[in-house]
């Protein structure tokens, strides 16, 4: 599974990277967060014909834009959004299948920017190891997200906060190095494959997704501190040094 992820890129940065046609968000920035957790509020890609205050589309074309998201899939028939908290991952094998995320797998779908995520090893007379594996030319990771909407039944049509915009990041298998740290790992979209991705006119995307290969990823050792979702900062994500680190050779 994919339970902790990093995303310290600036807004500007994702703009410009993603090619983002509107700034959904224009008021707002996330702070770097090197310790992303679920029920998180998180950046997320997506297109979507764009709407104007009133909630009336303000368009006619599907644009790409930059959205803020609460990581943990809400479906749009749950009776109260708690059930997003069991939701952070939608295993690639079961997607277009489950209830919870075919829906959205046909016309809602995003990209989950981050610059690595965090995985658990099984260490032999010790604790878990934590693992930051990111991508090893130190460029973003795309990861395939699905999003959803819900209505809170409790709260007033024009009350801003009627709406609740969910994700969730789709798994694959790991296997070769990454699989010896944890059996899954997020599903990555590589960058010439993001427009058929993001399209909601394509409604069959399963061709889309393919693991990442091999050697697209690094992985290392670093602190347990990453453990308590209380800490945060650049210093989560520097290699842990001594020889006896586990290391995947």
């Amino acid at each position: 599974m994919c339970g902790r992820y990093a995303s310290a890129r600036k807004k500007q940065e994702l703009l410009e990277e993603f090619e983002v046609e509107l700034d959904g968000v224009p008021d707002q920035e996330l702070r770097p967060d090197y310790n992303v957790a679920p029920t998180k509020t998180v950046y997320a890609v997506m297109c979507r014909v764009p709407k104007d205050e009133g909630g009336e589309s303000a368009g006619d074309r599907p644009v790409r834009q930059l959205r803020l998201v609460r990581w943990g899939l809400v479906p749009s028939w749950a009776k109260d959004p708690s059930v997003g908290s069991r939701m952070i991952n939608a295993r690639v094998e079961t997607v277009a299948e489950k209830p919870s995320y075919r829906r959205a797998l046909k016309s809602r779908r995003c990209l989950l920017p981050a610059d690595g995520y965090y995985e658990w090893m099984p260490v032999e007379g010790k604790k878990k190891q934590p693992f930051f594996i990111h991508p090893a030319d130190g460029g973003v990771l795309a990861m395939a997200g699905l999003y959803e909407f819900w209505k809170d039944p409790g709260r007033a049509d024009d009350d801003p906060l009627k709406w609740l915009c969910t994700c969730t990041v789709i798994t694959t298998t790991a296997e070769d190095r990454l699989g010896r740290i944890h059996d899954r790992m997020p599903m990555m979209v590589e960058k010439e494959r993001w427009a058929e991705w993001l399209d909601p006119g394509v409604t069959d995307p399963t061709g889309l997704l393919v693991p990442a290969g091999p050697d697209r990823l690094e992985a290392y050792a670093v602190s347990d501190v990453v453990n308590n979702v209380r800490h945060n900062g650049p210093e989560l994500v520097e290699p842990l040094e001594g020889d006896d680190v586990p290391r995947l050779g």
